[in-house]
């Protein structure tokens, strides 16, 4: 997770702003090469139920293609290259999802042991802070693209290593008989694509804010490294809770805390404020995608297609989220109507669960 998902999808956020300074890109095109990433992410999703095969062998090559498509970044200047690369490493992402998490919650569940399931989530901020720090060192957005896939391949060769072999399986198409969603399935999707719309915006572009205002630019090396440690932690806070309030109720809770701290992004941008919105997403984003993915599980049958399936939806407001803020940003030299804009989709994401039971 840290590999697939910490720094292949993440990593963008700190390069962004060199990147685009180096190269002259408009927030625009900032904003679609990040949309290539979600476009991969919804198709890699996509491909995940009808993959045959081992789940292990599925996830090495989905760490090795995330590894590989980092480096070529570094390799070239040109958008539509970017568009291509960024779209392969979010296809890797969402095997390395979707195949990590069907291995490790399917063992912890036959072990008795769900709980720690906050550790396998984990693995994201860990990645996020992990590779936002190595960022910080380096100069030169190229660099940064190098050192962020030898992060992924060390990762990926611990993976290679540490997981064992499993007996593979059926394509997820082919699992079974045809399975009806669970009651609530469709709201609980609803709610993630919003979601997915709501946190991404703030992810993608909250270095490049910090990077044009004068007022908090000596923020830029940290706000990262705020955003994956706050993230770390957070699935065992929000397990915890769901524990005490129930899955659905928590995710909607944490939707409501995630929809503050993006609204701090777009009221104020000042050193407390930016501050305190990348702790409170960075502290709610994973305990939402963890808490939505336990919820998808519920039901009977194979749980693997309905993780699919939401996921799929996650990554349609994902890919919403960055072409929305850029073409906005452009037009009126603003993030805060695109932050408001994401805070009312949490807001939606939670009123769609808060009720809901299991």
């Amino acid at each position: 997770m840290a590999a697939g998902i910490g720094v292949g999808r993440f990593v963008y956020t700190p390069i962004l702003p060199p990147m685009v300074e180096a190269l002259g890109l408009s927030k625009s095109e900032a904003g679609l090469i990040a949309s290539a990433n979600f476009v991969g992410y919804f198709l890699g999703a996509v491909l995940a139920t009808v993959m045959p095969g081992s789940r292990r062998a599925w996830l090495i090559a989905a760490l090795a293609l995330n590894a590989l498509a980092l480096a070529a970044m570094g390799l070239t200047a040109e958008l539509p290259a970017f568009l291509v690369l960024r779209l392969l490493a979010g296809l890797a992402s969402a095997f390395s999802l979707i195949f990590a998490s069907a291995l490790v919650l399917d063992r912890l569940a036959a072990a008795g042991r769900g709980r720690l399931s906050a550790v396998h989530f984990a693995g994201v901020g860990i990645g996020i802070a992990v590779s936002a720090a190595v960022v910080a060192v380096l100069h030169d957005w190229r660099s940064m693209w190098f050192a962020s896939a030898a992060l992924s391949l060390a990762a990926g060769l611990a993976v290679r290593t540490l997981v064992p072999r499993d007996s593979g399986g059926p394509a997820l198409a082919a699992a079974g008989k045809r399975q009806h969603l669970p009651r609530g399935f469709v709201p609980l999707a609803i709610a993630y694509g919003l979601f997915g719309f709501g946190y991404i915006i703030t992810a993608t572009f909250i270095v490049a804010m910090v990077r044009g205002s004068a007022e908090i630019a000596s923020l830029e090396p940290y706000i990262w490294v705020m955003f994956g440690l706050s993230a770390a932690p957070s699935v065992a806070l929000w397990t915890a809770l769901a524990g005490r309030w129930g899955i659905r109720r928590s995710f909607a809770i944490a939707a409501f805390v995630e929809a503050f701290g993006v609204a701090l992004s777009a009221l104020w941008l000042t050193p407390a404020t930016v501050i305190a919105a990348s702790v409170v997403v960075g502290g709610s984003f994973m305990g939402l995608t963890s808490l939505g993915l336990l919820a998808a599980r519920e039901g009977e049958g194979d749980p693997r297609g309905r993780i699919a399936l939401v996921t799929a939806v996650f990554s349609a407001g994902q890919i919403l989220g960055p072409a929305f803020a850029g073409y906005l940003y452009d037009h009126t030299g603003s993030l805060a109507g695109p932050s408001w804009a994401a805070a009312a989709a949490l807001v939606g994401a939670g009123l769609l669960t808060f009720r809901q039971k299991r």
